[in-house]
C-alpha cells in the first residue's frame, strides 16, 4: 500500500475514525460437528421407528420426544457449520453484535445462533467510464482510469458502509475528477507536472489520494492506472495544431542549434589552417551562406561569382 503523502492528501476530505476492526472469530474444523449432526439425525429415524413399533403409550411418547430432542440437537449442530473458500471470508455475528471474521477455508464450525455474512477478499478490478472534465488550464478533456483493490478490513467493509463496492466507484470517480482539475493535459512550463507527460507520478498520487478516501471501508487499493487521456472532441483539432506547431518550432530551434556550431567549427577550422585570410565581411558573408544552407529546408541553388565580393 502505497505511504500517505500529506500534500497529496490535503483536499481529501476527513472520514471519521472506524468503531469496529476485523479480528478472528471463534471457531473449530467441522467434521467432528458434521459427524455428530448426522449420527443425531439418524438417532431420530431409529427413535421413531422404534416408537412407532411400541404399544405403551408411556414408553412411546417418551421415545417421540427424545426422538425430537436428538433431532433439534442435530439441526443446531449441523447449523453452525460453514464451508469457507479461498479468497473469501465470513463475518459473523451475534444478535447484532460483531464476534469476528472466518478466513481460515474449509469446512468450519461457529455457534449456531449466529448470523455470517459471506464477503469477497479477492483482487477485483474497477475501470471507470470516460468522464469529461476540465484540466488546470480550463481546457475540457477526457479521462478513464482502473483501479485494482481488495477488502482487507472485512469488518469495516460490512459495518462501517452501506455498500463497499458502490463506496469504491464513487471514490474512485471523485478522486479522478480532482486529480484532472488540479494538473493541465500539457504543462507549459517545461518543470510543471502534467497528466500526459508524467503519467508515472500523477498516477502515484492518483493511488495515495484514493487510498486515502476508501481506507475507511477496509478498502486496499493495490493499483491505479489511466487508461483514457485525450482532449475533448471540440478542441482536439485545435489543440493538434498547436502541438504540432511546437513540435515545428522545437525542430527549427535544434536545427539552428547545429547550424550555428557547424559554422562556428567551419570557421575556426579556417582560420586554423590558414587556407585564406577572412575579413570582418567575408565572415558575415559566409556564415550568411551557410545558414541558408544548413537551415534552408530546401536544396540551394548555387550562383557562381565572377567577380569579387566587393564588385
Amino acid at each position: 500500500m502505497p505511504a500517505l503523502d500529506p500534500a497529496a492528501t490535503a483536499d481529501v476530505p476527513e472520514m471519521p475514525a472506524p468503531r469496529v476492526r476485523e479480528f478472528t472469530a471463534h471457531s473449530i474444523g467441522g467434521g467432528l460437528a458434521l459427524l455428530l449432526g448426522l449420527l443425531g439425525l439418524g438417532a431420530t429415524v431409529a427413535l421413531l421407528a422404534t416408537a412407532s413399533a411400541v404399544s405403551a403409550p408411556g414408553p412411546k411418547a417418551g421415545l417421540i420426544v427424545g426422538g425430537i430432542v436428538v433431532f433439534l440437537a442435530a439441526v443446531i449442530s449441523l447449523r453452525g457449520l460453514n464451508t469457507v473458500s479461498p479468497g473469501e471470508a465470513r463475518v459473523v455475528q451475534l444478535f447484532g453484535r460483531y464476534r469476528g471474521t472466518i478466513r481460515q477455508d474449509g469446512l468450519r464450525w461457529v455457534n449456531p445462533f449466529t448470523s455470517r455474512t459471506r464477503i469477497s477478499t479477492r483482487v477485483r478490478n474497477h475501470e471507470t467510464a470516460v468522464l469529461k472534465v476540465n484540466d488546470a488550464y480550463g481546457n475540457p478533456i477526457e479521462l478513464a482510469a482502473v483501479v485494482v483493490w481488495k477488502v482487507q478490513d472485512t469488518a469495516q467493509a460490512t459495518f462501517e458502509v452501506d455498500d463497499f463496492t458502490e463506496f469504491v466507484a464513487t471514490q474512485t470517480e471523485t478522486a479522478v475528477r480532482h486529480i484532472a482539475i488540479e494538473y493541465p493535459y500539457d504543462a507549459h512550463d517545461e518543470d510543471g507536472l502534467s497528466l500526459r507527460g508524467n503519467a508515472e507520478e500523477i498516477t502515484e498520487k492518483l493511488a495515495v489520494e484514493l487510498q486515502a478516501r476508501v481506507e475507511a471501508a477496509g478498502v486496499q487499493v493495490v493499483e491505479s492506472r489511466f487508461t483514457h487521456l485525450a482532449y475533448a472532441p471540440e478542441i482536439a483539432s485545435a489543440m493538434l495544431q498547436r502541438q504540432q506547431a511546437g513540435a515545428v518550432v522545437a525542430a527549427r530551434r535544434q536545427i539552428v542549434d547545429g547550424a550555428v556550431g557547424m559554422v562556428e567549427a567551419a570557421l575556426g577550422r579556417i582560420a586554423e589552417a590558414d587556407i585564406v585570410e577572412l575579413d570582418e565581411e567575408r565572415k558575415a558573408a559566409m556564415v550568411s551562406n551557410l545558414m541558408v544552407v544548413l537551415c534552408g529546408d530546401r536544396a540551394p541553388q548555387p550562383v557562381l561569382n565572377t567577380g569579387t565580393l566587393y564588385q
